[in-house]
């Protein structure tokens, strides 16, 4: 580097404007990597996304948006069952096919290093499921594993163009290995503290792996806890998960609270870990805020009252470092709704909303400072590009929309961040049958009827509720009876010559 790049290096240190940095680059001062990480992060860039496409092919609910590694083609799956392949810079399809679910696409992501050929997904009918693309577009599904309930979430072991986990309703955590015929079953989670006193399996909705070290992953459900296992000390023998997890993260204020649940994780560049709850925020964890193995009894915690915490950030009793950093200002409560960073070095939490709209925090400070009208309903998928300043989201709407950083004025915080009415699905309800229906109206009078901790409750709670279920299936009815698009061929798939 030149003297001249040095000294001007020095006095434009700590600058982050584009203009300082394109100079920077030009004269030495900048690698070119360096500079394609600060331009990628700028905060001015967040504050001009907006919608560059809507993509709009989906007849249901889209659940799960996916980047390739080149980041030129996006992928989704939906409540209708198919998965569709988009060139989204043109806003065109170059591929679409049925899934081979019975139930709603969760899930859908690309396998690393398969040219884009091979996908993995599950669904709301707990299997498993791979699609491998042949010459010509055509597309082989097959049956992988099956979990019993929801498989929510899959995660790939990074640069692994064989192995991924599962995780399910039923608590069971998988590893597929594609060169296998079968997944192995690594264990069942187990609930933590007073909802554990049966040891009931904890019904898992989110997975993650360490980008920095594949051997560690987390999983997270309905329960307080969020655990961290090191697949080398996990042994398909039996043993229940409970014993095996390396460490729990729990805030200190949630501790005990059985009214929450974990909807979605994320694991940053640094191995830092987000969780999103339902009814609550989202909390950073450093890995140094390990509860251990076995987590803080209950009995020696004081029960948390069930309402939200005025500030997570100043507990009375507990150290600095214990407590994590905290996002506030969205609203996670209907819906299984995922997190994630954004930023080439995570710069960004990011988040949808009840409210239809998407939320972005600085990491450092938690300070929100981006709020975009995305969708009438709720969004549920924030899903960033590999390696540009692109983000897309999804949720209760059939369409997908692609943000970049185009807007000629920065973007301010509105004044006052109200919600808007909020939709009629439950985060746990997903009704897609008759008959699952009428499993639920069976098990909200069971408990009506039999729970001691209903009892002397008015029948009013339980007769909203139903409305909720019914007018919830009313509203999926249209996609389960919905027909496939007459540009499908006799095997179902349509297509733009996908491998031009």
């Amino acid at each position: 580097m030149s003297e001249t790049a040095k000294r001007f290096g020095s006095n434009f240190k700590g600058f982050h404007q584009p203009v300082v940095d394109f100079w920077r680059r030009e004269v030495g001062a900048i690698s070119s990597r360096n500079f394609s990480n600060r331009f990628s992060a700028s905060e001015n860039l967040v504050l001009r996304f907006e919608i560059y496409r809507k993509l709009e092919k989906h007849k249901g609910c889209v659940n799960t948006v996916s980047f390739n590694a080149d980041g030129d083609v996006l992928i989704s799956g939906s409540d209708d069952r198919r998965i569709v392949l988009w060139d989204w810079q043109l806003g065109k399809v170059k591929l679409l096919f049925h899934s081979g679910h019975g139930n709603n696409v969760f899930q859908a992501k690309f396998m690393p290093f398969s040219d884009d050929r091979t996908i993995v997904t599950c669904a709301a009918d707990g299997m498993v499921r791979r699609a491998s693309i042949l010459e010509g577009g055509k597309v082989d599904t097959c049956f992988l594993g099956l979990h019993q309930g929801r498989a929510h979430k899959l995660c790939i072991e990074p640069g692994n163009p064989h192995i991924f986990y599962t995780c399910g309703e039923d608590g069971l955590v998988q590893r597929f290995d594609l060169r296998t015929e079968a997944p192995t079953e690594l264990f069942t989670c187990q609930s933590a503290g007073r909802r554990g006193r049966n040891m009931e399996a904890n019904q898992l909705n989110a997975i993650a792996i360490d980008p920095r070290n594949s051997n560690l992953f987390a999983v997270g459900g309905m329960d307080e806890y969020a655990r961290l296992y090191d697949i080398r000390r996990v042994q398909a023998d039996g043993l229940n998960g409970f014993s095996r997890v390396t460490h729990h993260f729990c805030p200190p204020h949630l501790i005990g609270n059985e009214q929450v649940g974990i909807t979605g994780l994320a694991f940053s560049e640094q191995s830092e870990l987000l969780v999103s709850y339902n009814d609550e925020f989202i909390y950073l964890f450093t890995p140094d805020m390990g509860l251990g193995s076995n987590p803080i009894p209950s009995s020696s915690v004081s029960k948390s009252s069930g309402s939200k915490s005025e500030s997570a950030s100043s507990p009375k009793d507990d150290s600095k470092h214990s407590v994590p950093l905290v996002y506030k200002g969205h609203k996670n409560s209907e819906t299984v709704k995922g997190v994630n960073f954004f930023g080439p070095r995570s710069e960004y939490v990011v988040s949808g909303s009840d409210c239809g709209r998407i939320f972005i925090w600085r990491k450092k400070s938690g300070e929100l400072i981006r709020v975009m009208e995305a969708d009438r309903h709720v969004v549920n998928c924030i899903e960033p590009h590999p390696h540009s300043p692109v983000l897309a989201s999804s949720g209760i709407e059939s369409d997908i929309k692609v943000w970049t950083s185009t807007a000629k004025e920065r973007a301010t915080l509105p004044d006052n961040i109200e919600l808007r009415k909020r939709t009629r699905r439950g985060w746990m309800y997903n009704i897609s049958s008759p008959q699952e229906l009428l499993a639920h109206l069976f098990s909200l009078q069971s408990r009506s009827s039999m729970s001691p901790e209903r009892e002397g409750e008015s029948s009013t709670a339980t007769g909203r509720e139903l409305l909720d279920l019914i007018l919830t299936f009313n509203d999926q009815s249209d996609v389960e009876n919905a027909t496939e698009d007459e540009d499908e061929d006799e095997d179902g798939n349509s297509h733009e010559d996908f491998f031009s």
